[in-house]
């Protein structure tokens, strides 16, 4: 910001000059009075019009001049004979003139002052910069140049054996890679036959897995059914040893019934006034029962004796059946932990 300074300034300039020579001389005066004044970088100049010469000058950023004049009367140029004349002055030039000074004048130079410092100094350093980058320049044309005049001649000759060298190696290269890709190619056919294989073989176990799971399906249905055969038998077992000690308990109250009709007195009232034979009814009556008591003890001991060979065999063959069952089982068992075993080894197989 450019302020115009109000501040007047006063100045009398008196120029004499004398000439001797020819008796003539000239005297003359001046009085000059300028108000002027600006900020702005670097000094403004004015010069003055007349006898008189002023100057001026100002401080900020930029350009400014400073604008004086001079007033004075142009005097006598040539002494006339009778003497030294007298010089007429203009008093309006000699009274001061009323100026009011800006009370804050001072704090906004102040503030100008600091602001033109502080772009001087950035303007300062911009252009230190740019004189550096200059230099630098200057210092890279001058290496371009020097490696385009010895790059035209020297470039290719040192080049040359580098690249043939390069190329060679890659030629080297090349044909590595090319020994590593056959041997790869040929691992790869091998890797893939053994993929084959492999696949045939999961194949063949995913086959015998299907048949072991179905075979292992229908072994468990003759499991579950040896087992309701088995409870069956059990329950046959049971009801054939409370028959048998039903028959037992038979037996031995027949035996008891036996026992008891031996050992029974036969009582009869006889007509005394008839001629029995006591002795011999009590003797036929006696046989009688003994027969009787003896056939019944042999049906008896021969219906127990079948019943009892009877429920002998039946009980063998049912132990007979349940150590096939129990045997069967085992065998069962053994063949279901052997599948399973071939399941897991066929699945470490795959994965």
């Amino acid at each position: 910001r450019l302020v115009q300074s109000p501040i007047s300034h006063n100045m009398q300039n008196f120029e004499t000059r004398i000439s001797i020579g020819g008796g003539s001389c000239a005297i003359s005066g001046g009085y000059g009075g300028r108000v002027g004044g600006g900020f702005g970088y670097g000094g403004g100049a004015a010069s003055g019009f007349g006898f008189g010469a002023a100057a001026g000058g100002g401080f900020g950023l930029g350009g400014g001049a400073g604008f004086a004049g001079g007033y004075g009367g142009s005097g006598f140029p040539v002494c006339p004979p009778g003497g030294i004349q007298e010089v007429t002055i203009n008093q309006n030039l000699l009274t001061p003139l009323n100026l009011q000074i800006d009370p804050t004048i001072q704090r906004v130079r102040t503030e100008e002052r600091e602001q033109i410092k502080t772009l001087n100094n950035k303007f300062a350093s911009f252009i230190d910069k740019v004189r550096f980058l200059e230099q630098k320049n200057k210092v890279l044309d001058t290496k371009w140049t020097l490696l385009q005049e010895q790059g035209t001649n020297t470039v290719r000759q040192n080049l040359e054996p580098w690249f043939e060298q390069y190329i060679n190696k890659l030629r080297r290269h090349l044909e590595s890679l090319e020994g590593e890709s056959v041997q790869l190619n040929s691992e790869l056919r091998d890797r893939q036959d053994m993929v084959e294989n492999f696949k045939n073989k999961y194949e063949d176990e995913i086959n015998k897995r299907t048949a072991a799971e179905n075979e292992f399906v229908t072994l468990k249905k003759d499991v579950d059914a040896a087992y309701m055969n088995n409870d069956d038998l059990q329950a046959n077992v049971e009801a054939l040893k409370e028959e048998i000690n039903f028959t037992r308990a038979l037996y031995e109250e027949l035996a008891q019934m036996q026992t008891h009709i031996s050992d029974t007195s036969v009582v009869l009232s006889m007509d005394n006034n008839r001629n029995l034979d006591l002795d011999s009814i009590i003797a036929e009556v006696k046989a009688q029962y003994e027969e009787i008591a003896q056939k019944s003890r042999a049906e008896a001991e021969s219906w127990y004796q079948s019943k009892y060979e009877e429920l002998q065999a039946t009980a063998g063959r049912l132990m007979n059946d349940l150590r096939n069952s129990k045997q069967e089982i085992t065998e069962i068992n053994r063949m279901i932990q052997r599948l399973r075993s071939e399941i897991d080894r066929v699945k470490k197989q795959v994965w």
